[in-house]
């Protein structure tokens, strides 16, 4: 079993690229406590609807966005499996899901939206209608995007080498610097494999959670910065989200620009992504390890930027090698087997469908949000769900992807 993500609770800002403003999280919520009532009354949010399974599959809108279209059938995939899949999801016997995207060999082949109790960021939304327009939170797909940033400032030379200590690029944190977490490395932030002692295991909110202590402390780059280290730097993986904060404020002194603003700019742009929030803590800190909020169609373009080794229409936006490295197993996340690993802020894995195994990478987070890659296949996943913190879902997405979408896979 992988380790469930957590989340930030407590958020203070969210922050509206399009807009280019920032409002107090505390305002939104008294908001949305006097208006989402009335609302969901007269639109009939808030409310389970009753279930309609009828669906009959039809092909992806060809939009003017970048993304080719295609069928199912064209590429080679069994559309019954997929149907089925469909009215599984809207019977909810697949719980809570919000979108299902399947591209292969760079089309967009399978695309649907869903009805489901959502929330941004712990507000709860109630029943909401998701669309092709809807931002949804990707909470810990945001690490593999810090990732990709990451790839870009060395592309940049803005970072010399994943080699190097964090504290090269953390000047005004030096004092917390020591014998022992001195020699903790760029590469090591990514792979999770710091050896600062760190627990997200524990219940969120909880005095033993660290999360909760970052989000809660006046300085979410100092407190993982001043926990003492709990083995040598390399040595093992544990899941670490405080990690990805230091390493976005590094994004910050290497670039001069806060992780939001230098992902827009050579990340998102390349992409041609334009609507997209980043929920920011303390009224200025991006959110980095889960506060972004994507389209569902801009996720499959994060995907098919790693399928196709980092170029996107054409464009190099990452280096090839960057790619490779970021879906090889830089390090095992159980000791007792190699089939479970972890590359840069990416999760890697063996999966077994009809008794072969299948290599997939992921990308994911708290709720049900997934990215998977098949590269073998070409293909790429993308779920998205509001089951936030919910560790009991018997269908998830990987259920979907492995006894119904693999196996659809010709």
């Amino acid at each position: 079993m992988t380790k469930p993500q957590s989340l930030y609770h407590s958020p203070h800002v969210l922050w509206n690229k399009n807009k280019h403003k920032s409002m107090s999280f505390s305002i939104i919520k008294r908001i949305a406590i006097i208006c989402l009532p009335l609302f969901c009354c007269l639109s009939g949010l808030g409310q389970s609807p009753a279930c309609d399974t009828n669906y009959s599959y039809r092909l992806p809108p060809q939009l003017n966005d970048g993304l080719a279209v295609g069928s199912l059938k064209d590429a080679g995939i069994d559309s019954a499996k997929i149907i089925k899949l469909t009215k599984l999801i809207l019977s909810d016997t697949f719980t809570n899901i919000h979108s299902l995207l399947i591209l292969r060999n760079n089309k967009l082949v399978y695309e649907n939206y869903f009805a489901g109790k959502d929330e941004i960021w712990g507000l709860k939304l109630g029943y909401v209608k998701h669309d092709i327009h809807s931002l949804h939170d990707v909470r810990s797909i945001s690490k593999s995007v810090v990732s990709a940033c990451v790839g870009i400032a060395i592309q940049q030379q803005l970072i010399k080498s994943i080699d190097d200590p964090i504290f090269d690029y953390l000047p005004d944190y030096i004092k917390y610097k020591t014998a022992d977490n001195g020699k903790v490395t760029i590469r090591q932030l990514l792979t999770m494999s710091s050896g600062i002692k760190w627990d997200e295991d524990s219940p969120h909110g909880g005095s033993e959670n660290d999360e909760t202590h970052l989000e809660k402390s006046s300085d979410p780059v100092a407190y993982p910065l001043s926990l003492p280290m709990a083995g040598k730097p390399g040595a093992t993986w544990n899941y670490n989200s405080g990690g990805v904060q230091v390493l976005a404020h590094i994004l910050k002194n290497a670039s001069g620009y806060d992780v939001d603003v230098f992902a827009e700019r050579f990340l998102f742009a390349p992409l041609g992504i334009t609507d997209f929030q980043w929920i920011k803590i303390h009224n200025k800190i991006p959110a980095a390890a889960s506060g972004l909020r994507l389209r569902s169609r801009d996720l499959a373009k994060f995907g098919l930027l790693y399928l196709n080794k980092g170029k996107y229409n054409y464009q190099q936006v990452l280096p090839e090698r960057w790619v490779k490295a970021s879906f090889s197993t830089a390090i095992t996340r159980d000791t007792t087997t190699t089939s479970m690993g972890y590359g840069y802020l990416f999760w890697t894995y063996v999966d077994t469908v009809d008794r072969k195994p299948r290599r997939i990478v992921s990308a994911r987070g708290n709720g049900g949000e997934r990215i998977f890659f098949d590269e073998g296949s070409k293909l790429i996943v993308v779920i998205t769900a509001g089951n936030y913190n919910n560790n009991g879902i018997v269908n998830d997405g990987q259920v979907a992807l492995d006894k119904y979408i693999l196996p659809a896979v010709k």
